[in-house]
């Protein structure tokens, strides 16, 4: 069985899958999007020396370090694999609803998921008028994770200086999300396959409006309640993926989701929880795995 993993080389989560795969199947080259060539002519996708179109299957654990539109490129190349029958975990297909933070949202909107209150325009004065109305909220790039490039915006402070001061950061079209008070901490619900393997609460340091661990954030187990749990499975059920992590919030309202990932992160399972997710992810990917090649 001829099994890859599109990757960051040097990274521990692509790194450890990778060495999980390897363990099952003898090897598995770990490969970055950076060094795949897609030949039209010849109907060949060459990396590291290998012709993609000849494995089994692909496990895309990150196509660039930042999303941006070339991250969607990049997905079609693994998309002209999966016309050429390689399996890839996950479908491009759901990747790339999750690339751009719109398609995701308007996707759990469309699915009646409970989100906090988004306002997209292309107008900086209509999200200036709209940050007034919430008092508080975030504007946030249609590509980025891990809170990289949102701003925090007090509408006692802030105003229309500041929301066209973001547009000409390169954002054209603006995404204003109400704040949403929580407890200091937000949940990410994982889920292969479906199936639910355990939650780990993001807690802040108190020193950043965020709690990624970017801004000083910590992992700790969590026990969601079991409702909760339903809401972040309805909520990856909108979106065919095998491996994902669901963020939520808990607010005054109830819960409310941020987003779905496109990769899910192993981390804050592994230091909250002690599971191996790359092994569960690798025994996961060689079941489902038909062998195509001799």
């Amino acid at each position: 069985m001829k099994i890859a993993v599109i990757g960051t080389l040097g990274k521990w989560s692509s790194e450890s899958l990778a060495q999980e795969i390897a363990a099952l199947v003898g090897q598995c080259p770990l490969i970055e999007m950076s060094e795949v060539h897609l030949d039209l002519g010849q109907e060949k996708v060459m990396a590291q020396g290998h012709d993609l179109t000849q494995f089994d299957a692909l496990v895309v654990k990150k196509v660039a370090q930042v999303y941006s539109p070339n991250a969607l490129d990049r997905l079609e190349t693994l998309r002209f694999l999966e016309l050429r029958g390689v399996k890839v975990f996950s479908p491009v297909a759901g990747i790339s609803r999750l690339i751009d933070r719109m398609s995701c949202t308007v996707t759990l909107a469309a699915g009646g998921i409970p989100m906090p209150e988004t306002f997209i325009t292309e107008s900086a004065e209509a999200a200036a008028q709209r940050l007034a109305q919430y008092g508080k909220a975030v504007l946030k790039p249609l590509y980025s994770t891990k809170a990289r490039g949102m701003v925090y915006l007090d509408a006692h402070k802030h105003g229309l200086k500041e929301v066209q001061e973001f547009q000409a950061a390169g954002n054209e079209t603006l995404y204003l999300q109400r704040f949403v008070k929580g407890p200091g901490r937000d949940l990410g619900l994982s889920f292969l396959g479906g199936q639910y393997l355990g939650t780990y609460a993001r807690v802040g340091n108190g020193d950043s409006w965020n709690s990624t661990t970017e801004s000083g954030g910590v992992y700790r187990a969590e026990e969601p309640p079991e409702a909760w749990i339903a809401l972040a499975k309805r909520a990856q059920s909108l979106f065919p993926l095998d491996f994902t992590c669901v963020d939520l919030i808990e607010t005054e309202e109830g819960p409310k989701i941020f987003e779905v990932s496109a990769f899910g992160g192993f981390r804050g399972l592994k230091e909250a929880l002690g599971l191996n997710v790359a092994a569960l992810y690798a025994k996961y990917v060689v079941e489902k795995t038909p062998q195509r090649k001799g």
